[in-house]
């Protein structure tokens, strides 16, 4: 298979593996919930647009803790920028922080197992 390297659809790519990881989070976690498939797409598009904005920022400040905990404070991070999209789109409940911290290790394992199927084989 080839790489992706346009970067429109790298991010669509990115949009699609967002909602797929909300969706399955919320099918395991009751804390998570959403009113139809459309919260979870418009979910999945903010998570991506944080994802690309606010999440690169959240990395350079909380260095120090990365480096320290040998990178397990990425799954807080990873949960933070949930539970921020679900502060900014009300249509998706999130009711513990933990939820959202767990619903960031679906996206992360879901975004691994895709990034995985597209890369190019060496």
């Amino acid at each position: 298979m080839r790489t992706v390297k346009h970067p429109l659809a790298q991010f669509v790519i990115r949009w699609f593996v967002c909602g797929l990881g909300l969706w399955i989070a919320a099918g395991f976690v009751s804390s998570i919930r959403y009113d139809s498939v459309s919260t979870i797409v418009i979910a999945g598009l903010l998570l991506a647009i944080i994802n690309v904005v606010i999440r690169p920022i959240l990395i350079i400040f909380s260095l120090p803790a990365i480096l320290l905990t040998l990178g397990l404070f990425m799954i807080i991070i990873n949960g933070m920028t949930v539970f921020l999209v679900a502060w900014l789109y009300r249509p998706l409940h999130v009711t513990s922080f933990w939820a959202a911290v767990f619903a960031g290790m679906v996206i992360g394992l879901v975004n691994y197992l895709v990034s995985a199927i597209l890369e190019e084989r060496k």
